[in-house]
């Protein structure tokens, strides 16, 4: 299993907006074609946590196949009054908004 984790900014109030517009998306066949096992949305004093686990080694390259789809433009449109870039300057894709992993434990 592959995981990511977004980090952008979000107004503490906006969280079940942005859930809801997840609850909707969730319930297409977007998570299968992404291959995304599962997905939590965190937010902590204005930041935005957004971890997806990924069937599979390539989350973030699966996430980058569907950014063109129709329903993928469409929630990241709706997002947008809601979520905001941690760095708006050096924004581009969801890969520029994606933490870098430096530990992994697991007792598998």
């Amino acid at each position: 299993m592959h995981s990511t984790l977004i980090v952008a900014r979000m107004a503490p109030e906006s969280a079940e907006h942005v859930a809801g517009l997840f609850g909707a998306f969730d319930r297409t066949e977007m998570p299968g074609r992404m291959g995304t096992r599962r997905r939590q949305l965190f937010s902590y004093r204005g930041l935005y946590f957004h971890l997806q686990d990924f069937d599979g080694d390539d989350g973030a390259g699966r996430i980058e196949e569907a950014k063109t789809d129709p329903r993928f433009i469409a929630i990241s449109e709706d997002l947008k009054p809601y979520i905001e870039a941690y760095d708006p300057a050096t924004w581009r894709s969801p890969a520029d908004a994606m933490a870098h992993r430096f530990y992994e434990w697991s007792a598998r």
